[in-house]
């Protein structure tokens, strides 16, 4: 019997690729769907270019051929999606998720992933500790294209599991995470020291080994499931994690969170204040009561990410 056939759709993206590479070297086959064509990819990898999501519909059935897993990756995210008009989010992110799950559905496909995301439950803050059994109340139109894509995924008919990350770091991070490591980078001392707020985060690894163990999960089939690294930080806690990592001191000082928020308002960055002064926790005990645990942990994580940006911005 031969090696499992895996789809991964986004597979040149910043989850995509890390994700080929771990499942080759996990021993499936590897078909990765992907809009770019100059990407580099192990030589075993049966790479299939698609149209952009975004102006396309795309044939699906010669793709789905013979494929045993799909993991669907591909999406559009957005920083402020309150500049993204609601139809690039309900086609990317929407429709091509529904068309995509009912082609799986009539090809037979064993088990079909849905990566989503944590704000198709909630905004970009939460006062609790956010579970899966809690009602979905997303706020933007990211949020709510990936609660109508989930919803899709359930009623298409095939195995599947669906996932809601919180924001993942990793190389070539992007997002909120890619500014706060700006600020760590910096050579300026940080405002930060009393911001208490918790924020759960991902690391990409920690990430990629969740997908690769509940593909084989019967258990996992029809259910959703939060995934974060083990333990939530403060601002003031990831500053300083990756300031070490640089092999630098913290370098945070006292000023009242009040007064660092009417400086971003008057800049007109109030959605960088959601992030910074408010929670958003999530309990990933549903998953790990499945047999997973995080493989890494964030301060590794994060030295890691810092290191090969680092490297590649020397050569």
């Amino acid at each position: 019997m031969g090696a499992k056939r895996v789809l991964v759709t986004g597979a040149s993206g910043f989850i995509g690729r890390p994700l080929v590479h771990t499942l080759v070297r996990s021993g499936y086959a590897v078909r990765a769907a992907t809009t770019r064509r100059a990407v580099l990819f192990p030589s075993s990898v049966d790479v299939m270019v698609v149209p952009d999501f975004n102006t396309n519909q795309i044939d699906w059935e010669p793709i789905l051929r013979g494929i045993n897993f799909v993991i669907h990756v591909a999406g559009y995210a957005h920083a402020d999606s309150r500049r993204v008009d609601f139809d690039v989010f309900d086609r990317v992110n929407f429709r091509t998720t529904l068309e995509l799950a009912h082609a799986a559905a009539r090809a037979s496909v064993e088990h079909f992933l849905y990566i989503s995301s944590v704000r198709a439950q909630t905004g970009p803050a939460a006062a609790g500790i956010v579970r899966e059994q809690d009602e979905a109340r997303p706020t933007d139109s990211y949020g709510r294209s990936k609660l109508a894509a989930e919803l899709g995924t359930r009623a298409a008919g095939a195995p599947f599991t669906i996932f809601r990350p919180v924001v993942v770091y990793g190389p070539h991070v992007k997002g909120n995470l890619k500014s706060v490591l700006r600020l760590a980078s910096s050579p300026l001392p940080l405002p930060f020291a009393g911001f208490n707020s918790q924020r759960s985060v991902l690391g990409i690894d920690n990430l990629i080994s969740a997908i690769l163990f509940v593909l084989n999960k019967p258990g996992a089939v029809g259910e959703v499931y939060l995934v974060a690294d083990a333990k939530p930080l403060t601002i003031r806690e990831m500053i300083s994690m990756m300031r070490k990592a640089q092999g630098r001191r913290p370098a945070l000082f006292y000023v009242p969170p009040k007064l660092v928020r009417l400086g971003l308002e008057l800049a007109y960055k109030t959605p960088i204040w959601e992030r910074l002064a408010n929670n958003l926790v999530v309990d990933t005990s549903k998953l790990q009561s499945l047999g997973w645990s995080p493989s890494s942990d964030t301060f590794k994580g994060f030295r890691s990410m810092i290191s090969l940006e680092n490297n590649e911005d020397l050569s």
